[in-house]
């Protein structure tokens, strides 16, 4: 006979107790390390904070300034208005694959990489509820950049266009339902790929990723492929809206989202309210979607994978690591077998290595296009400035891989430091050893990449040789700050290397990395583009006046370059010096 207070097996929570209790226990996480970054870290919260909004405030001017030029330069509305609907529609086609791509892998490490999951799935919980549980923190995680870097030009827009307040009201509701959209389809693919594909995932992600850099290709010569006008003209202007239509199907989400902030901002707001209800429902549908997937196959993919048969043991270093072994004589050993350690970690884990060919794949594909777009000799200003605006972006991702990969290893050894304990090195090898790693992980497809990319533009010598000494003061402080953060920041409770980079240490390694990247391009950039500008004009100049302005500008331009050096060293030095004092004092 049962006991009377005993539950009966039948007896389940409701979908409602499920999702009031998940949703309480997420409260408490999220009040707890509140209430630890106000109690604790109230200066860093601080100053995560104002750097945040200095990041927003910079990006809001030049957005501002970018839309205003396009009002001043394009006065026929009709022009105007296909040319901000190209914009709009490339931008977020192009955030609607890449939310797709980050979304499925940061689903794949929270879903089937988390420890907590085991917990969860053993208790009477629907394997569905899980699965939304973990969706929400990838949708989080994969969009936050999104609204710190696209709300400014968004509301930049509305500004200059003067755009009522309706608008300003469903600017937010219209991005979260966009998001939505490609997060949930990433997740459908993740799961149908860890069901049908559980031990071919790393072909599978190295097909999609072939898939995907085919497609960019066939896009990018669509877009620059044969252009037969001369860049800044008018016919060369038309032409690129027309190459650029491909953005703007009917079916696609983007177009929906770019029409509806329109709409908006045209003070049409029975066509804003419609895209609005059109963006929300598919983004309910897609949701449901997943869900009823997650529902059928999320625990037996679960299974599959924790059962899954062992791989063929390797008996030896594979050859990468042996050339890693060789390629770095005058690093000490002991460092040296730490980076083979780090390189098998990183190379074993398909939610890493997807992310770094894909971004760096996609980048590649552009520099070889950017030859299409054809120019005379008037222009080689506009040229200098493009190729450093390319070292600019090369820059800017290597600061968000730093913080995704370098700044959370330290924290990932943690666990297992009593491993390295054991061993007979010291704490400071291993901050050194992050350095080192980040720095020749980086320093190789950054310079290619840049060299690529001058190469395509055929600039002059000087300025190929200013960029490749940019990309190394890039590579060496970007390093340096993310190592040095990382042993200073470390989040030894959390495992999940996106956790971490999104936490408060990642969000201030970034913008760190961010400041010191502007910091950089502009020593460097500046002075070399007005030297090249007076180059191009030196017959036209007096000669009184050619000697003292000459003067300047070789004086700027290598005070620029010794400026740039010794920020370099500061922002390396410092850093380290800070994480190697703390990692010493930190116990485990």
């Amino acid at each position: 006979m049962r006991h009377s207070g005993a539950p009966s097996a039948k007896e389940t929570l409701s979908p409602q107790d499920e999702a009031r209790a998940l949703r309480r226990l997420r409260y408490r996480l999220v009040r707890t390390v509140m209430r630890q970054a106000f109690s604790q870290g109230r200066l860093r919260l601080l100053l995560v904070l104002s750097l945040s909004l200095s990041l927003w405030l910079g990006l809001f001017a030049l957005f501002f300034e970018g839309f205003g030029f396009l009002k001043n330069g394009i006065p026929h509305p009709v022009t105007h208005d296909q040319t901000v609907c190209a914009v709009f529609g490339t931008f977020f086609a192009a955030l609607m694959v890449m939310l797709l791509f980050s979304s499925g892998v940061i689903l794949y490490g929270s879903l089937f990489r988390s420890p907590d999951v085991a917990l969860l799935l053993t208790m009477p919980v629907r394997a569905e509820r899980v699965f939304l549980q973990k969706f929400q923190e990838a949708v989080f995680l994969s969009s936050w950049g999104f609204l710190l870097l696209g709300s400014p030009m968004l509301i930049a827009y509305g500004v200059v266009a003067g755009a009522p307040w309706f608008y300003y009201a469903i600017l937010l509701p219209l991005l979260v339902a966009f998001i939505y959209i490609p997060s949930a389809l990433g997740a459908a693919v993740c799961l149908g790929i860890m069901y049908r594909l559980p031990n071919r995932r790393g072909n599978v992600l190295v097909g999609a990723g072939l898939v995907l850099a085919a497609a960019t290709l066939w896009i990018a010569w669509l877009v620059f492929g044969g252009m037969e006008s001369d860049m800044l003209t008018p016919s060369w202007f038309q032409e690129m809206l027309g190459r650029l239509r491909y953005s703007e199907q009917r079916l696609l989400p983007s177009w929906w989202l770019s029409s509806g902030l329109l709409e908006a901002s045209r003070g049409v707001w029975s066509e804003g309210v419609l895209f609005l209800t059109l963006m929300i429902a598919n983004a309910l549908f897609c949701r449901q979607a997943t869900l009823f997937i997650a529902s059928r196959v999320y625990r037996p993919a679960y299974s599959k994978l924790s059962n899954r048969p062992s791989g063929r043991k390797i008996d030896g270093p594979a050859w990468i690591d042996r050339a890693m072994l060789f390629a770095m004589p005058f690093v000490p050993r002991q460092m040296r077998l730490l980076m083979v350690k780090d390189l098998r970690l990183f190379r074993r884990d398909p939610a890493q290595w997807s992310q770094f060919l894909i971004f760096f794949g996609l980048l590649c594909l552009y520099f070889l296009n950017i030859r299409g777009l054809k120019y005379h000799d008037q222009h080689t200003a506009w040229v200098n400035m493009v190729s450093f605006l390319n070292v600019s972006v090369v820059g800017l991702l290597l600061s968000t891989f730093t913080t995704r990969f370098i700044f959370p290893m330290i924290s990932l050894e943690g666990r297992r430091f009593w491993i390295l304990g054991l061993l007979p090195l010291r704490r400071r090898t291993i901050i050194w050893e992050k350095f080192c790693f980040a720095l020749g992980g980086s320093l190789i497809p950054c310079s290619a990449l840049i060299l690529l990319s001058d190469l395509m533009l055929r600039v002059a010598p000087v300025v190929l040789a200013s960029h490749q000494m940019t990309c190394l003061i890039l590579c060496i402080g970007l390093s340096g700050i993310a190592a040095g953060l990382g042993a200073r920041l470390p989040s030894l409770r959390e495992e999940s290397p996106s956790r971490i980079a999104a936490g408060f240490g990642g969000t201030l390694n970034l913008m760190v990395s961010t400041l010191y990247i502007v910091a950089v391009v502009m020593l460097t950039a500046v002075p070399c583009h007005f030297y090249l500008a007076f180059q191009q004009s030196r017959p036209a100049l007096p000669p009184a006046e050619l000697a003292n302005l000459q003067w300047w500008l070789h004086f700027w331009l290598v005070g620029g370059t010794l400026g740039s050096i010794a920020l370099c060293i500061l922002a390396t030095a410092i850093p380290l010096m800070v994480g190697i004092r703390a990692f010493r004092r930190l116990e485990f």
